[in-house]
């Protein structure tokens, strides 16, 4: 896989022989050519569709708000541990 910096050279370089007018192409097929040269470079980079893209947001969302709930219930927790039993809290940060 190309470096997105030398893909994008090269798709560059070949859009820009496209249309420079060295090949005769009618305006339907210089768009088609166009449309197979960036899908071409599109699915050659390391991207994800929209669809999963979004999908995943809302997994990292859920994951956070149960991981900030489980941060204030631990935190209660030894709230409550350190009422109930201080020499057990001091004995754990000796």
């Amino acid at each position: 896989m190309l470096p997105p910096k030398a893909l994008i050279e090269a798709v560059n370089a070949q859009a820009a022989r496209l249309l420079s007018g060295e090949l005769p192409l009618s305006r339907t097929e210089l768009e088609a050519q166009l449309k197979v040269l960036i899908q071409g470079a599109l699915s050659r980079l390391d991207v994800v569709s929209r669809d999963e893209f979004d999908n995943q947001a809302l997994v990292l969302a859920h994951t956070r708000a149960r991981l900030e709930d489980l941060e204030q219930r631990v935190q209660s927790l030894e709230q409550r541990l350190t009422v109930l039993h201080p020499m057990v809290i001091q004995n754990d940060k000796a």
